[in-house]
């Protein structure tokens, strides 16, 4: 069924766009397979307000969803003001959006417009790929480099001026590039949105803007709320408050399983320091803490134990061969075969945690559904320790992680009594070792002791070959030719993550496997976008190029010709001013200024007389790049493989001991 006025195909995911300035708003939307298009613009040369707030209600009559990014957050709350008020004027949108982008981030929810009262459904690709969490942050201009796009368009205008007629039609054309940016984003996304659909209808709770871990925790509650109501919150004084257990202090001998002991006095001495401890916050409480067994080092910490040979390649042959032992699901079922629980959930929390986990093995590796449901088992115990959770008890935390890395030192201790074993790596859920074949059948028997010991599961995958520059950055190849990646040697990464410069991982990566000449790969590799890397201003900064303003997202490559690639920030005072001395407090170096103006003082400024002026970093200096934010043009004759060539070697060089 087709909307008689607009066109609007009857269930359809639509993906849309807002830009506001001043004097002008736009509103761009497409449907998600690009065919049907509609621009809405408001501005002193055209109203289409009626026909916006029209469109709006049609969208709603088809039993339509709008597909944003980040519009949960900002596009819709702006375009919802306009629904709600079929008066408002240019400006009146302008300084709301505005209201929304300048408040403080304790304030940003008083701009969110509940979910209830939304007149067309939405779906966030921000919020479903957690980019709102600082760590994960990504912008869209980021996204359309990362994807790839033939063209990385940022925003053409500085926010806040009023355009011209013609910077006008220039706005509807960025509009409409976000827009297509968008669908294009929810295209790779649609894994998760179906799956998103799926859990929706099952449960009768909206999921679709949920990531993965919230997912998995809102299950979690609504599982424990089932079985006893009221359990993971309160309800006083009319607001919903979590439930929690909280600890003025925690001591760690009360959580230590009763049958971890050792052989070795390292381990032993590690184990009576953590049974010594009595703490009373749990982020960073373990630095420095080590111990060095048979010339292998073993680091504690409060995220988990880790530990590695440095700048080696470690292979398999006839007489070696090199095994990785992981426990499954460490974490979780380290929860749920000894019934750690936070002390307000009971031993119920542990009986969902196993069904979830039970759950997760339905599904394949790799699939979307076992990522998700593999985040949201971790990503409980790390709300353990999180002060505005339901699941919040700090002593539950520590249960886990101590335990975690105490039992793990004792299948590393009884597999080094084989004196021809190599401990190679410790991390937080395994150990990686090399050993004479000849042994395997003992180190397999050790391993089903410690699964006996401690009613977990081993899961092992033999490598043919490890790269290792250090903990963090490596390279394994399982001997089916599985090659798993960390660090500055992986290419096949997240949506967050920088993609930039991924032909010098994949040459690292032929140098260092398979043995093949470094710039015999870089020249001779045939996908140019491998070579693209990209850069981003800080806000209040900016990006120039051969001392031209650029925008501030830039792709560009290292070229043989090409200019210099600048990032341009503010001065860090008063540009001009002589800079404030060490140990002079910001109200001394005020009031001189305001009794003396800019004059020297020994006493308030520096010695050198330094002043604050503009910053300026020269971006891969010496070399220069070429600016590709549109590919259209470029025939890449001028690519710098020398420079390419010297970043792979900077990753083979230290593995190889060169």
């Amino acid at each position: 069924m087709t909307d008689f006025l607009f066109g609007i195909p009857h269930r359809q995911d639509i993906g849309y766009d807002i830009e506001t300035y001043p004097n002008v708003f736009t509103f761009t939307a497409k449907t998600v397979d690009k065919s049907q298009r509609w621009r809405f613009e408001l501005s002193d040369r055209r109203q289409d307000l009626h026909l916006l707030r029209l469109f709006l209600q049609r969208l709603a009559d088809a039993e339509c969803r709008m597909v944003g990014f980040k519009n949960i957050d900002f596009d819709y709350p702006v375009v919802h003001s306009i629904w709600q008020n079929h008066c408002i004027t240019v400006d009146v949108i302008y300084n709301k959006a505005m209201s929304i982008i300048r408040a403080p981030d304790h304030a940003k929810f008083s701009h969110l417009v509940p979910e209830w009262q939304h007149v067309v459904p939405q779906i966030d690709l921000y919020k479903i790929h957690h980019f709102d969490n600082k760590a994960r942050a990504t912008s869209l201009k980021v996204l359309e480099f990362n994807m790839r796009l033939s063209r990385v368009e940022d925003l053409p205008f500085d926010v806040g001026i009023n355009l011209t007629p013609e910077q006008i039609d220039v706005l509807l054309d960025y509009n409409e590039h976000d827009v297509d940016s968008t669908i294009d984003f929810y295209h790779e996304s649609l894994g998760q949105i179906r799956f998103r659909e799926e859990l929706t209808a099952k449960y009768g709770t909206n999921f679709m803007n949920f990531n993965d871990t919230k997912i998995g925790k809102q299950y979690f509650i609504m599982k424990l709320e089932e079985v006893t109501p009221g359990i993971c919150y309160t309800r006083d004084n009319g607001r919903r408050e979590p439930r929690q257990t909280t600890r003025n202090s925690i001591n760690l001998d009360d959580v230590i399983l009763p049958y971890v002991r050792f052989e070795r006095p390292e381990f032993q001495r590690i184990l009576e320091w953590f049974k010594s401890q009595v703490i009373t916050e749990t982020k960073g409480v373990f630095t420095d803490v080590s111990c060095v067994v048979d010339g292998f080092q073993f680091d504690f910490g409060t995220g988990g134990i880790h530990g590695s040979v440095d700048s080696v390649i470690k292979v398999s042959d006839e007489d070696w061969i090199i095994e990785d032992w992981d426990v499954a699901s460490y974490y979780p079922n380290l929860a749920i075969v000894n019934r750690f629980h936070p002390a307000h959930l009971g031993e119920q929390f542990c009986d969902i945690y196993q069904e979830m986990y039970e759950q997760r093995k339905q599904y394949k590796k790799g699939t979307a559904e076992n990522a998700m449901l593999k985040l949201a088992l971790n990503g409980v115990y790390g709300d353990s320790n999180n002060q505005y959770s339901p699941f919040y008890d700090p002593q539950y935390t520590m249960s886990i992680t101590v335990n975690g890395q105490l039992l793990l030192c004792m299948l590393a201790e009884q597999l080094m009594k084989l004196s021809q074993l190599e401990m190679v790596q410790i991390n937080t859920d395994g150990l990686t070792i090399r050993y004479p074949r000849a042994h395997r059948e003992w180190v397999h028997q050790v391993a089903a002791w410690w699964q006996a010991l401690t009613k977990l599961e081993l899961e092992h995958v033999e490598y043919k070959k490890m790269a290792i520059r250090d903990v963090n950055n490596y390279l394994a190849v399982t001997v089916d030719g599985k090659v798993k990646r960390k660090g500055a040697y992986e290419y096949q990464l997240g949506w967050h993550q920088n993609h930039s410069a991924l032909v010098v991982p994949k040459a690292a990566e032929a140098a260092l496997l398979n043995g093949e000449d470094i710039a015999t790969f870089i020249t001779g590799h045939d996908d140019v976008m491998d070579f693209m890397l990209r850069t981003k201003a800080p806000r209040g900064s900016m990006m120039e190029w051969g001392g031209t303003r650029v925008p501030n997202v830039v792709r560009y490559y290292i070229s043989t010709d090409g200019d210099y690639l600048e990032k341009v920030m503010p001065a860090a005072g008063p540009a001009g001013q002589f800079k404030k001395a060490n140990g002079v407090s910001q109200h001394q170096y005020d009031e001189w200024h305001r009794a003396w103006g800019n004059t020297w003082s020994p006493d308030v400024h520096t010695k050198n007389k330094s002043t604050y002026d503009e910053r300026r970093t020269r971006l891969h200096d010496p070399f220069n790049v070429r600016i590709c934010n549109r590919l259209e043009g470029h025939t890449f004759a001028d690519i710098n493989y020398d420079w390419y060539i010297r970043e792979a070697e900077k990753l083979v060089k230290p593995v190889r001991g060169w």
